[in-house]
């Protein structure tokens, strides 16, 4: 009972946002309708029942007048049940589908806001493949919901609806046993009663083991098509370095997970169908064996003993909701779950500043450079690794910062964009200032070539004009005329074409402070000459913060800060000469 009301917490937390959302009159509308089509087709049930016993009483008294009119009212009562069930999926699946683009939009939202994805990541929490559940499991959770939901619905008013009926059909055939009638008020229901309360009992000490397997199911899929994404990402990489063998081996190594935890569940679904299958045959009959010793001493009818074994069905498939849906259920609450865990791990990580001591960056308008002020950078597990007090950037300059891997350079750069949180200390950002950080990899979207370039510029804010003379600026001409062109343009071009259109996106948006990741790690020094000269050319306002450790970069900054493991960060001028100390230090 713990976790069933544990699960139902959690459904009712993740599916109630939506009926107050923005779309909450369409949704409430479409559920409404759906509900009372599902309460209507139980009302039908109700008067086909009643109609079984006037049909199969006219073929007892050979009557055939009145069989041709129940022929009639059934044709009528079929008729309408097939029109409901028919608007019912319409309505259902149009519920289904608003739904469940307003919870993409949500998790989507959730997720990409102010970067809670990376930091998601460096939390290392396990919200395994977002994909999976932003996809896969929102679509199953409001299709199973919404299944499961109706069902418990229907069973339930079919329940009530029929215990009464059965409970009077229970006095009209009495208990029969050996010649004697056994007075036992409602036996019928007490009889479907106990009947169903054992197979439920069974069924989930049977079927308990398929929540957890189906969870791990999910998880092992989507572990194992994602790195059949990965592979395919970096197909590249693999055939250069042979490692076509040693990545068959790992997907298969992950495969083998796959195939493993479905014998489990092959296992466990054979003992459950097998109980389930005979319970629902049993239930065919048990009805007949209780009301037929009334029947064969004459106290009822034929279409007494039909109406009776009809009504007792219904209420023995109302009471046995579980049991049928047993394997959907398992498969819900897996599917919950998941959700679950993806919410709780957006939220850690969205509210990570307000639970634990984080760097904080803010907009100043009092400085008119970028300071950093008791800054103490650290890892995730809380080891330190950058210290800075009392250093700034100032506008129009150019910086080189050096030093060995490792010594958390590019770190730096992350919590100066906002989206490292590991620390304590403040940055200090010039009010209105455009910040932009270009990585040794830049990333482009698939789609047209004009919008990767001005990503994460909308689709037309940025004239085509000046975008092909930025391309033709870097170096790149011979895109300039494939703007409109769709492609995977990670994929697609050298890492040193990417670099160059990561400077014509730089050129592009124009930043007061660019940051620049070994940007340019990747091009000859030539070529790294030359655009270095245009950036100076075309930005000259903008201040240039670069990661490098070619020598050749010292020409184009006017100061060099070298980060090194023994605490101190060692401030230089250019050409190498020792410029004033500021009272800083890296680790």
């Amino acid at each position: 009972m713990k976790n069933i009301s544990a699960t139902l917490a959690t459904v009712w937390r993740i599916a109630i946002p939506y009926f107050r959302s923005e779309d909450k009159w369409a949704g409430r509308g479409l559920l409404a309708a759906v509900v009372a089509i599902e309460l209507s087709l139980v009302a039908i049930d109700v008067l086909v029942n009643q109609w079984q016993n006037r049909f199969y009483s006219a073929l007892q008294a050979y009557d055939f007048d009145s069989f041709m009119r129940e022929i009639w009212i059934f044709v009528g009562l079929a008729s309408a049940f097939v029109a409901l069930a028919v608007y019912q999926l319409y309505l259902n699946q149009w519920l289904q589908i608003r739904w469940r683009r307003w919870l993409t939009r949500h998790y989507l939202g959730e997720w990409l806001d102010d970067a809670t994805h990376y930091r998601m990541q460096l939390r290392g929490d396990a919200a395994d493949n977002p994909d999976q559940r932003i996809t896969d499991d929102v679509k199953n959770f409001v299709e199973q919901t919404l299944t499961i939901g109706l069902g418990l619905l229907s069973s339930i008013v079919t329940l009530f609806s029929f215990v009464i009926i059965l409970w009077g059909l229970s006095n009209n055939a009495p208990l029969h046993l050996f010649g004697i009638d056994v007075a036992v008020p409602g036996y019928l229901v007490w009889g479907a009663l106990f009947y169903a309360i054992l197979g439920t009992a069974l069924t989930h000490w049977i079927g308990v083991p398929l929540v957890n397997l189906n969870f791990e199911q999910q998880r092992y899929e989507a572990d194992f098509r994602f790195n059949l994404v990965r592979v395919r990402e970096n197909s590249e990489q693999i055939a250069l370095l042979k490692g076509e063998s040693a990545e068959r081996g790992r997907l298969l190594h992950r495969f083998d997970f796959v195939i493993d935890n479905w014998y489990a569940i092959m296992s466990r679904t054979k003992r459950l169908t097998m109980f389930t299958a005979s319970y629902q045959q049993a239930a065919v009959i048990f009805p007949y064996v209780l009301v037929a010793p009334a029947y064969f001493a004459k106290k009822i009818q034929l279409g007494d003993m039909m109406q009776t074994a009809s009504a007792f069905s219904s209420v023995q498939r109302a009471l046995s909701f579980f049991v049928t849906a047993y394997r959907s259920l398992a498969e819900w609450r897996a599917v919950v779950a998941r959700l679950d865990g993806f919410e709780m791990s957006v939220n850690s990580a969205a509210n990570l500043a307000a639970h634990e001591p984080t760097i904080g960056v803010a907009a100043s308008s009092a400085k008119k450079a970028i300071a950093l002020e008791q800054l103490l950078v650290k890892l995730p597990n809380g080891a330190p690794l950058v210290a800075a007090d009392a250093f700034t950037i100032q506008p129009s300059e150019r910086v080189l910062v050096t030093g060995p891997s490792g010594s958390g350079k590019s770190t730096l750069f992350r919590a100066i964009a906002g989206v490292w949180p590991f620390g304590t200390g403040t940055i200090a950002i010039p009010e209105k200032s455009k910040l932009m950080m270009l990585p040794q990899r830049p990333y482009f979207p698939i789609g047209p070539l004009g919008d990767a370039v001005i990503y994460p510029a909308e689709h037309g804010t940025i004239p085509p004009e000046r975008i092909r003379d930025a391309l033709i600026a870097v170096g790149m001409p011979r895109l300039a005329d494939r703007l409109n062109e769709d492609g995977h343009w990670n994929r697609t071009l050298s890492l040193g074409e990417q670099q160059r259109l990561g400077l014509a996106r730089a050129l592009l948006h124009m930043p007061d402070y660019l940051f620049l990741d070994e940007a340019t790690a990747s091009l000859d020094e030539p070529s790294e000459d030359r655009l270095y000269r245009l950036l100076a050319e075309k930005l000259p306002q903008a201040t240039i913060v670069s990661i490098g450790h070619r020598s050749t970069l010292d020409a184009f900054h006017t100061r060099k800060v070298t980060m090194v493991k023994d605490g101190e960060i060692h401030v230089l001028g250019k050409g190498g000469e020792p410029a004033q100390a500021e009272p800083s230090a890296a680790r």
